[in-house]
């Protein structure tokens, strides 16, 4: 396993999701290469602040004592009575729904969190990618040779399109890890700006709306789905120009999507 493919791991490491041979190897390149125990260490406590900041989801106690009164009265009287007294189902409904509206904002709270902690990943992969000799493994303004390079290298085809013509050169592509996967990144430049694109397969659970622009650390974040890729853009590029380069990308995705014979059809 080359060096590369070990730093790659590391954020599967830190969440416990490498298999136990891979986990021993990266231990032993870890005792071994400063710079990745470094990289391992700072991996370490972002994941530290991340689950400090995640708030820990608990049911009111009012409702639990609803919950547990009324079910503790319909086991009391389902022998003797086969019908539920007005109150105690007017009770039982009323608890079931305030439990529905509980478990909404718990799932609710989850996926935002969720979002956040890959918000994190995402932004920790640009910033990582800034340092000298991590910003591409595949150096081309040509999309016909950075398409190729995936290949065998990731499950899936990125789309790779090149914008000089509207003012964002394609500088290349590399691998990267985030969110538990092996996905594309694509590098493009704006004048002395540098935007990464991260993009893997759609699941059902990043299929959502395009989210608002978050900002980080004097970077900027967008995000979309498709129904083929998730898409994240980061860059330092201001928000004004960072969504006219999303929105190259999502007509480019868009075009890409139409039949050639739909094309050709004056």
């Amino acid at each position: 396993m080359t060096h590369r493919e070990l730093e790659l791991q590391l954020d599967a490491y830190v969440d416990g999701e490498l298999e136990p041979e891979d986990a021993r190897d990266l231990e032993t390149h870890l005792q071994e290469c400063a710079d990745c125990a470094r990289r391992h260490e700072a991996r370490v406590a972002l994941s530290a602040a991340i689950r400090e900041q995640i708030p820990a989801l608990h049911a009111p106690d009012a409702l639990r004592g609803r919950v547990r009164a009324t079910l503790r009265n319909v086991a009391g009287g389902s022998a003797s009575r086969p019908v539920l007294p007005p109150i105690a189902g007017r009770w039982l409904a009323l608890a079931a729904s305030l439990a529905v509206v509980a478990v909404g904002s718990w799932r609710l709270a989850l996926s935002r969190a969720g979002e956040d902690a890959l918000a994190g990943q995402v932004l920790a992969s640009h910033v990582r990618s800034l340092m000298p000799g991590h910003l591409t493994d595949v150096v081309s303004s040509d999309q016909h040779t950075v398409k190729p390079w995936f290949n065998g290298r990731l499950d899936f085809s990125p789309p790779v399109y090149d914008f000089a013509g509207r003012g964002f050169p394609l500088i290349g592509g590399r691998l990267d890890y985030v969110g538990g996967r092996p996905v594309a990144a694509l590098v493009y430049g704006r004048r002395q700006h540098l935007v990464n694109v991260f993009l893997w397969p759609a699941t059902r659970e990043s299929l959502s709306d395009p989210s608002p622009v978050a900002t980080r650390q004097g970077y900027h974040l967008l995000r979309w789905t498709t129904p083929e890729y998730a898409y994240w853009v980061v860059s330092d590029l201001g928000v004004a120009e960072l969504h006219d380069f999303a929105q190259l990308v999502q007509q480019a995705d868009s075009a890409a999507t139409i039949p050639a014979a739909a094309r050709a059809l004056p």
